[in-house]
């Protein structure tokens, strides 16, 4: 064999073997904190506030407004909480201004992604409430698919439902019993039901709603969930009224 080749065929192998191997040695590690806190505000960058300046004034604009009043902390969580309620309640609270009347609603809990302090609630507020592109939604499902759905929502311990829906699960996620208005399901009954867009193409691991039908699903955005909360809340605040809600047992865990 020619020396060149030789040569060449050994080298990547002696480079390879000099890559693997290092001098270096760690003799110590160190950190520290940067805290980030007012007294930056001290020394503003003026060139860089006079150009988010205008923008902050539009931004201002849309987001300070008041739009309602909460009379008292509103929060999420599973299985049922005071905020997941309400959200339930303002679908089903809706479906007036589309000519709807919904026998239940379903709001994802993943959906809420804040919770509204007590005193004023600005349109800023229902955005980190609300922050997702999700339109209200009216679909029929039969009740055998209504069973199929409160299943589904008990396997995730819980999501957001209106007033009337009464639901018993295990902690382990399985449907002991379900009742609407004081009623069992009636597997072969017609139920209309109010929800996101979202939740309609069965998302969430809510399949059953796959199989609705006669859907009514404005696709504008002024039918986005966040402008109906602000109308709910707006209507209330105009009759003097404070946002509230609070947990009814709509969702129980069994033996608790």
């Amino acid at each position: 064999m020619n020396k060149k080749l030789i040569t060449f065929l050994l080298l990547p192998a002696a480079l390879v073997g000099v890559s693997c191997s290092s001098h270096y040695q760690l003799d110590s590690v160190s950190r520290s904190r940067i805290l980030v806190d007012a007294s930056y505000d001290a020394t503003q960058d003026k060139e860089a506030a006079d150009f988010i300046a205008p923008y902050k004034q539009k931004v201002d604009s849309v987001m300070s407004p008041v739009v309602g009043r909460a009379a008292q902390y509103l929060y999420a969580e599973r299985p049922e909480s005071n905020l997941s309620n309400l959200l339930a309640d303002v679908l089903v609270w809706g479906g007036k201004a589309y000519n709807e009347k919904p026998d239940f609603s379903v709001y994802n809990m993943g959906g809420i992604r804040a919770a509204f302090a007590k005193g004023d609630i600005t349109f800023g507020d229902v955005l980190d409430v609300a922050p997702f592109e999700n339109k209200i939604c009216f679909l029929t499902l039969k009740g055998s698919k209504v069973l199929e759905l409160f299943a589904q929502i008990a396997m995730v311990g819980g999501e957001s439902v209106s007033r009337g829906v009464e639901l018993v699960i295990t902690k382990d996620g399985r449907l002991v019993s379900a009742r609407l208005d004081g009623k069992e399901i009636d597997a072969d009954r017609e139920y209309r039901v109010a929800t996101l867009d979202y939740l309609a193409q069965g998302n969430d691991n809510m399949e059953a709603f796959k199989s609705g039908y006669n859907a009514n699903s404005p696709a504008s955005a002024d039918n986005n969930v966040r402008y109906i909360i602000v109308r709910y809340m707006k209507e209330k605040m105009a009759q003097g009224i404070d946002i509230d809600s609070k947990i009814e047992g709509r969702i129980k865990i069994e033996g608790k």
